[in-house]
């Protein structure tokens, strides 16, 4: 209650700072859109023309999401598992603050007011994003500043395009599936990254701490990360979009990586191949996979998307090599997923999707598992604000050992998911 004391009376202070002048247009510049005009958007765009400033603009946004689920799971039963059956999920919920502080210059905050793991409310992060240097000098480095854009802050690693896509806790409205992938690479660290962008092109190199939790203790946990992405992104023509990208994710000397596990807001399928004993706020990562790569993470991923008209493709190729601080060699990880996605009716506000996803793996104890995930999808947007979405998941694990919960595990059924974002 505290916590939640302590965002309500921050809300209202920054609220009341700009009560009278705020003006009806909620958008912003160098901003991707929360509601249905944020689909497909991956890095925020890079406006050529910029409002002029006038004062401190606080943008107040927010988004909730709640599923009916309704799954099924069973393994080879030598390890029993919890029962579960059809109900309603814990509602989510998410508050996004967005600070204009100056021409070009924004500041951006999430906190996550309720999630699986944790039903208090919590900061995600933030970050500092800059555009224009005119907060120096009136037309510093103006014609370089048209292309270029630096964010700093504790924020989200841009690692690849999937986490573009993925549900962030209760901002589930991009994601045309209820639930993210399987290997859901994810982190939050405090670091900077510098884009370029020019005729399509995109690069990006950034270095973070490689930290999850933040604190001057135990020194020789920390060390640094590095991230780049390269790629291109150009509408050919009205009817014809191509993007392609490969990124890099580099732990160096860091102990301990999170880059699999530091989704603490949890997965959408409750419960699934848990234990009698498992909870949903401390088992929060059902139906997913983490590969245990906590030392010395050398990561790539390949996302191609393309759209013609109302259809498009989106693909993942993911690969992970790194081991735990205790073992001496190193494992391998590697995902696939692709996506297909028609988008049709008035203004597009109907879809229709599948996506196939599988991770091949070295387990710690010598298992080479393979898990698969099939998903069926269809959304229909109310209004730009509200999505309704229905998913059939079908998830199946091979190759574990007979004493592993996951020995002949799967689970398949439906969900029921509605958004609200704005």
């Amino acid at each position: 209650m505290k916590n939640l004391a302590k965002i309500v009376f921050l809300v209202i202070v920054l609220t009341n700072m700009n009560l009278f002048s705020q003006k009806s247009q909620r958008d912003l510049d160098n901003y991707r859109n929360p509601d249905k005009r944020g689909i497909n958007v991956f890095e925020a765009p890079k406006d050529t023309v910029l409002a002029p400033f006038k004062d401190v603009y606080v943008r107040m946004g927010g988004a909730s999401a709640l599923q009916f689920q309704s799954l099924s799971h069973s393994n080879s039963g030598a390890v029993a598992l919890k029962e579960i059956g059809g109900n309603f999920n814990l509602a989510t919920a998410n508050l996004d603050m967005d600070v204009v502080l100056g021409k070009g210059l924004r500041m951006h905050l999430r906190t996550y007011l309720s999630s699986r793991h944790h039903p208090e409310p919590y900061v995600k992060g933030g970050y500092i994003q800059i555009d224009n240097l005119d907060f120096i000098k009136e037309g510093f480095m103006e014609n370089f500043m048209k292309y270029a854009t630096v964010k700093i802050g504790h924020m989200e690693n841009n690692y690849g395009d999937a986490h573009f896509r993925r549900s962030d806790n209760a901002q589930a409205l991009f994601n045309p599936f209820v639930g993210n992938l399987i290997m859901d690479a994810f982190t939050t660290e405090v670091g900077a990254e510098f884009y370029y962008r020019k005729n399509g092109f995109i690069s990006m190199i950034g270095i973070s701490n490689g930290k999850l939790n933040q604190d001057v203790a135990n020194p020789d946990t920390g060390g640094a990360s590095f991230l780049a992405k390269f790629g291109y992104d150009k509408q050919i023509n009205d009817d014809f979009r191509f993007r392609l990208t490969g990124s890099l994710y580099n732990t160096g000397r860091v102990r301990t990586s999170y880059l699999y596990s530091a989704d603490r807001a949890g997965s959408r399928y409750y419960l699934v191949l848990e234990p009698e004993t498992a909870t949903p706020s401390a088992n929060f990562r059902s139906g997913r996979y983490n590969p245990n790569l906590t030392n010395q993470i050398r990561a790539i991923m390949i996302n191609p998307f393309v759209r013609y008209k109302g259809w498009e493709f989106f693909g993942t190729y993911e690969n992970a090599t790194g081991k735990n601080a205790a073992e001496a060699d190193n494992r391998t990880a590697t995902q696939w997923a692709l996506e297909s996605i028609y988008r049709f009716g008035k203004d597009e506000n109907l879809y229709i999707g599948a996506r196939y996803n599988t991770v091949d793996s070295e387990e710690r104890n010598g298992d080479n598992i393979e898990i698969s995930r099939f998903n069926l999808s269809g959304g229909w947007f109310l209004t730009k604000n509200m999505l309704l979405k229905m998913e059939y998941v079908s998830q199946k694990h091979s190759g574990y050992n007979a004493a592993s919960i996951f020995d002949g595990g799967k689970f398949d059924g439906f969900m029921l998911e509605t958004v609200i974002s704005f």
